[in-house]
């Protein structure tokens, strides 16, 4: 719950947005905690931020990184700044969600899951496409460096934060072996954002895991598109489904 801090005529109180005691912030943390407010529902669309000296004082910081703080989020579509309106929070449709600070704020204030549930979809298609360009694309060095990592998945079978590390880098192995570099970068990003939640990392059966990267593997190693992209698809959808903590569905 936020706490208030009123106008130095006394006229006014606004939300505290700073997250952290007050001492000098850097423009990037002012940003992201201004961020998380928003996003959190502590400043709704259609309210103004308050006044710049407010900011100033709750973040410890000057007029210029506060100026420079709502450039960054009227970028990031959170804010528009109307002349003689000051500046208005707009709502969730004109955020940019891939922006890896919002992403992150969106992560971390997922009270029904439905953010990582979208971000599954997400992931699912982007890395399907991937998974068809590297069993187009394969090499006899790339197959042997993803026959490598399914090997290191296959040794720390019975050590499941070493068998996750091992899962990332068979993941990031086949992103080296397609093309596609654009669906590789927001795989990086989006799946980035969705390891940071805790609700993301609950206990997964690994041996099933292991067998959907088995055929992930086999399906690229045969030269077959259409299997690889079919496997990949089914294996980030099961695995979600599999970890996914019991929350209300939307």
């Amino acid at each position: 719950m936020s706490t208030e801090l009123r106008a130095s005529d006394g006229s006014a109180a606004y939300p505290t947005l700073a997250a952290r005691a007050r001492t000098p912030r850097l423009g990037v943390t002012v940003v992201a905690d201004l961020v998380d407010a928003i996003v959190r529902g502590d400043l709704p669309p259609g309210t103004s931020l308050p006044p710049e000296a407010v900011l100033c004082e709750q973040f410890g910081v000057s007029r210029t990184v506060i100026r420079e703080s709502v450039k960054r989020l009227e970028e990031k579509g959170l804010v528009t700044v109307a002349q003689g309106r000051g500046t208005q929070v707009l709502g969730a449709e004109s955020w940019n969600m891939v922006d890896a600070t919002v992403l992150s704020a969106l992560v971390a204030n997922d009270a029904t899951l439905g953010i990582l549930d979208d971000l599954s979809v997400v992931r699912a298609s982007l890395e399907g496409v991937i998974a068809r360009d590297a069993a187009t694309h394969r090499s006899p060095d790339d197959l042997e460096r993803l026959r490598e990592a399914l090997q290191l998945m296959r040794d720390t079978i019975e050590d499941e934060p070493a068998f996750n590390a091992a899962d990332v880098v068979f993941h990031t192995r086949v992103g080296d072996m397609s093309t596609n570099r654009l669906a590789v970068n927001l795989v990086q990003t989006l799946f980035g954002r969705a390891r940071e939640s805790a609700r993301f990392h609950l206990h997964s059966r690994l041996e099933i895991t292991l067998d959907e990267h088995e055929q992930v593997f086999a399906a690229i190693e045969a030269g077959d598109p259409d299997a690889a992209e079919r496997a990949m698809r089914s294996h980030i959808t099961d695995a979600w489904e599999r970890r996914r903590p019991p929350s209300p569905r939307r």
